[in-house]
């Protein structure tokens, strides 16, 4: 591997200073910055949604979905209250997801132009829709022209990338779980994901300055942010030194630097890391070096609790999340395109899928929706089987849709846009309904979270309390109606705000829910 030689905060300093070199294209700089907009903070929601172009909407039919797609349906995503969308992989790359990147400033030409891509910033900023797309630099393709001239070791670009030296184990273990080194020729090189993916060495400034200038590059286009892939991976290579602290301050300490140099380029940029731990705790230090990171152990846990209908750890968790991530500053998810969709995780049941939505709904911070998980389709791994095309009709072979795979999860019509858009009872106007419960209480999305003590395990209950308000969101997460005595600390919640189902009342200070019931007391 390229030697580490120098100290990582004096190496970021150079990575501003110093140039880079060979084959690094000049960065666009538009005329004048790009207009960023987004929603008045009184009607902003904070949620986001993730979209895998590739399956989203097809504009030109050719089966492929595309940026001008995305553009057509901006008014559906406006519909269901998002203000913010996350484009996956969006560069030229050789595989159909995108993760292995060969140019860092283009458009992947099956999805569009550059031109294109502006009318969509434009049109979603027009709307009050942020955009931030995923930054892919952990790793590039070997097909990048970065790696093609990194084989010769007496090319600059050798020192970009990660490779063996004498007494290297060539055998050891990525933090992925497979094989860390890949031979060429003579050589080995780091690639800790796949062979296809040969690593970036951060300790090389050149690197770290051509990553920042990509960054500043699409802000300057008008890009909101980014979702860093892979983020914890930087510096953690090995499953020998996964839980390394010295790793962690590396990594923390260039993604201080690469924030730092984001918000001076765009005071408002957002920064959301792909972080896999398994407890807040390893989350917390993320924060600061970045705007905020998914929350896997939460994800897990609110499945788990909407399966089984009872509370479990979920009450255990939200504490650890309390007094670990800042208020309102957690982004909560149910899955996403790594991950079996929510629908097949709870077998098909649309009862256990409106509970998870609606305790996702209901938690502070900037939560996450994968596309097609409002409409409750389905998919199970392998990974192309996550990724498939969204139901805009009744029939999948209708005009817009994309056909890029053949669906196999058996979704009927009725996962689909056409049935679902006008039913008042559709999962699609059930997560409207918590969407704009968000956007009318500043306190589910900015307030400091407290977890009461319930002894019901069938209800999860959490208190949310900011400069002006103080509410109760309880949820019934099972198929019995439930009550639950508003006495002690819990005596001053009075009046309900927002309820899921008619027939939630409060009578002689005690709650009545009924079945699968949500809501909101102050």
């Amino acid at each position: 591997m390229h030697p580490r030689w120098q100290p990582i905060l004096a190496a970021a300093l150079l990575a501003v200073l110093l140039p880079a070199t060979g084959i690094a294209a000049s960065y666009y700089r538009a005329p004048e910055e790009r207009v960023h907009a987004e929603a008045p903070a009184a009607s902003r929601s904070g949620v986001w949604y993730e979209i895998f172009v590739r399956a989203w909407r097809d504009s030109d039919g050719d089966g492929v979905g595309d940026l001008n797609g995305i553009t057509e349906k901006l008014d559906y995503l406006k519909s269901l209250g998002v203000d913010g969308i996350w484009l996956m992989p969006i560069n030229p790359s050789p595989s159909y997801h995108g993760y292995d990147v060969t140019d860092y400033r283009a458009i992947n030409p099956q999805y569009g132009t550059l031109a294109d891509f502006d009318r969509l910033l434009d049109a979603a900023h027009a709307r009050g829709i942020r955009v931030i797309m995923d930054l892919v630099v952990n790793h590039t393709s070997d097909r990048h022209p970065w790696f093609l001239a990194a084989r010769d070791p007496a090319d600059p670009h050798h020192a970009w990338y990660g490779w063996a030296s004498p007494g290297t184990d060539l055998d050891a273990k990525s933090a992925t779980g497979g094989q860390a080194w890949h031979a060429l020729g003579k050589q080995h090189y780091l690639g800790i994901f796949t062979s296809e993916m040969p690593d970036l060495d951060f300790d090389t400034p050149a690197v770290r300055k051509e990553v920042i200038d990509i960054g500043r590059y699409w802000l300057a286009r008008g890009v909101d942010g980014f979702r860093l892939d892979a983020a914890r991976h930087v510096y953690e290579d090995f499953a020998a030194t996964v839980d390394d602290p010295a790793l962690l301050r590396r990594n923390l300490a260039w993604w201080s630097a690469f924030h730092d140099a984001m918000r001076t380029a765009r005071p408002g940029v957002y920064l959301v890391g792909e972080v896999t731990r398994d407890e807040p705790k390893q989350l917390a230090p993320w924060y600061g070096p970045l705007d905020a990171v998914f929350d896997f152990p939460l994800a897990t846990q609110l499945i788990e609790s909407a399966r089984s209908e009872r509370n479990g750890g979920l009450g255990d968790l939200l504490e650890r999340i309390a007094t670990s991530i800042p208020a309102g500053q957690d982004a909560p998810f149910l899955s996403n395109h790594d991950q079996e969709r929510v629908m097949s995780q709870l077998d098909g049941n649309t009862q256990h899928m409106r509970t998870a939505a609606a305790m996702l709904l209901t938690l502070p911070g900037q939560p996450f929706i994968y596309y097609g998980e409002e409409l409750g389709m389905r998919g199970r791994k392998p990974d192309p089987d996550l990724r498939e095309p969204m139901r805009w009709h009744r029939d999948p072979t209708g005009p817009g849709e994309s056909r890029w795979k053949r669906f196999s999860a058996g979704d009927g019509p009725d996962v689909s846009v056409d049935v679902q858009r006008d039913d008042p009872h559709s999962l699609l106007a059930w997560y409207r309904m918590l969407i704009d419960w968000r956007r009318e209480s500043a306190v589910l999305r900015d307030g400091a979270l407290s977890v009461p003590a319930i002894a019901d395990p069938h209800l999860a209950a959490w208190e949310l309390a900011d400069a002006g308000d103080r509410v109760l969101v309880v949820h019934n997460l099972s198929r019995t109606p439930q009550t639950l005595k508003l006495a002690g600390p819990l005596a001053h919640f009075s009046q309900i705000s927002h309820a899921s189902e008619p027939d939630t009342r409060i009578t002689a200070g005690q709650l009545h829910l009924p079945a699968y019931a949500s809501v909101v007391l102050q």
